[in-house]
């Protein structure tokens, strides 16, 4: 068991709050290391609704505050990655005796307008859902929308781009590294980390830990740190399911249902349509999270009381569902209980401060890790000023409109990729595309092909900078090529990344 130096920061969990944390930490100064049991954002940070969003159904729990900054926030991580963030409509259909009257529709809506800071996305409209093809796919009931803008973000992308980020700058990022035990010792954290992949463990020191665990805070602070009667998070799953393609047009449908929860059907990689989320509290592992039988239900059958061909089981080509770990407020509701963060710092007489990480949504993860910053600033000193907001995360140095220009640079550059490729390429890698292709002049140069259009040397530049290890980090968080690919084919992806693993110990 080795000795290391001392670390300024040392974060646990792999998740966007975790790696948000890291990088903005380092790139102030500190000398900071992270810690991430799996791999990045296999948890909840890659089982979101996928939403760069205000969140417009908080404003009815008088949820000003989060609603505000997350409405800043959308522009600025647009112009922060527009590879992986992009501008997308939303449509609410709206029909007299719904769920909410139209007054308080349009309020909300203008609140959205005009307290958020927008600068480049569209105003609020409204359509005739009798003449505007959002209403073809819809029931003949719904005559009339509201159209707003939001933004769509691949979330486990946006978390890797952090922790590559973050790396990029200094930092120690470990994935597949356990935290044993957290200690504090003669005024330092000693941090026993195990490699779930070898069972090596390393004994690292820092004068500040961070919690950012998600759905485990809880359990790292009491099996992991050793505190007593730990109750701050209330865990509520929420389940997805993809099903084939439901309409044809780009904009997403914001639905609310009679029991006046809400759900969004979204356009999803090209061929299919994204329908979530539900809302209801969980006991179990958060690993071990599963769709149930009911969701299924309520999401097929919500789903078809507003689109006239209805949503079966039978149409479902994949599921996903995780835990979000909401701050405690007693609220009653499940889908009630506050989407704001808190970040909560404990130490002993100034010696080996903890800030613990309770809450949050992807689309404020910047803006808490600056929170988390304030707070790490008070507890062993201020390093280096506010820096994220302006910044560009891996590959997203082009204009936060510039996406189609960027493919037709790719295309021009490498004039064999088919055009699809080419677009699935610039919208995960960005600017990094070309360095993934690198000097590669005709489709067999790209290596084996393992399905769809994934060849190895996107498999190999995913394994050397994006620390995937296995064929699930690959088809299901740094591509979706999982929808795409057959059994056969993952299989032989695993074989192929087996491989490479072993060759690299």
């Amino acid at each position: 068991m080795s000795e290391q130096a001392i670390f300024d920061v040392f974060v646990i969990g792999g998740g966007i709050n975790g790696c948000g944390i890291a990088r903005d930490a380092v790139g102030r100064g500190y000398s900071v290391a992270l810690a991430e049991m799996d791999d990045f954002a296999s948890g909840t940070s890659s089982g979101s609704t996928k939403l760069i969003h205000g969140g417009l159904r908080y404003l009815e729990h008088y949820e000003f505050r989060l609603v505000r900054e997350a409405l800043m926030e959308r522009e600025v991580l647009w112009a922060m990655a527009p590879h992986v963030i992009w501008p997308m409509r939303f449509v609410l259909p709206y029909h007299k005796g719904g769920p909410r009257p139209a007054w308080l529709i349009r309020l909300g809506l203008f609140l959205y307008d005009h307290i958020g800071g927008r600068k480049l996305l569209p105003a609020t409209g409204t359509l005739d859902m009798t003449r505007d093809p959002a209403g073809a796919p819809l029931k003949r009931l719904f005559t009339k929308a509201f159209e707003y803008s939001d933004g769509w973000v691949d979330d486990a992308r946006l978390v890797v781009l952090n922790a590559r980020d973050a790396a990029d700058r200094g930092a120690r990022i470990m994935a597949r590294t356990r935290v044993v035990s957290a200690r504090r010792d003669n005024g330092r954290w000693a941090i026993e980390t195990e490699d779930t992949l070898t069972g090596k463990r390393e004994t690292l020191r820092a004068r500040m830990l961070v919690n950012a665990t998600g759905p485990w805070v809880d359990r790292v602070l009491a099996d992991t740190i050793g505190k007593d009667d730990v109750r701050n998070v209330r865990l509520v799953q929420g389940s997805h399911i993809v099903v084939k393609k439901k309409f044809d047009d780009p904009r997403a449908y914001f639905f609310q249902n009679p029991d006046g929860r809400i759900m969004f059907a979204i356009p999803y990689q090209d061929d299919f349509t994204l329908i979530g989320t539900t809302d209801r509290d969980f006991a179990g592992n958060p690993a071990e999270v599963r769709i149930s039988d009911a969701e299924i239900d309520y999401l097929c059958t919500s789903a078809s009381e507003y689109f006239s061909e209805p949503v079966t089981k039978d149409d479902i080509v994949w599921t996903y569902s995780a835990v979000r770990p909401l701050y405690d407020d007693g609220a009653s509701k499940a889908q009630e209980a506050t989407r704001d963060y808190v970040l909560r710092l404990e130490d002993q007489n100034g010696q080996a401060p903890l800030l613990n990480v309770f809450g949050g949504k992807l689309t404020t993860y910047r803006r808490l890790a600056e929170s988390a910053l304030e707070k790490i600033g008070e507890a062993i000193g201020t390093k280096g000023d506010k820096w994220t907001a302006a910044s560009r995360l891996p590959g997203g140095h082009f204009p936060a409109s510039g996406y189609e220009a960027e493919v037709e640079k790719l295309k021009a550059r490498y004039p064999f990729l088919a055009v699809s490729h080419a677009r699935r390429l610039v919208r995960l890698y960005g600017t990094h595309a070309a360095r993934l292709l690198d000097n590669a002049a005709s489709e067999a140069d790209l290596g084996r092909r393992f399905g769809s259009d994934l060849y190895a040397a996107e498999v190999d530049w995913l394994i050397a900078q994006e620390w995937a290890l296995r064929a699930e980090d690959v088809l299901w968080r740094r591509t979706k090529l999982g929808l795409k690919l057959s059994r056969a084919e993952a299989a032989e992806l695993e074989e192929y990344m087996r491989d490479a693993a072993s060759a690299a110990a």
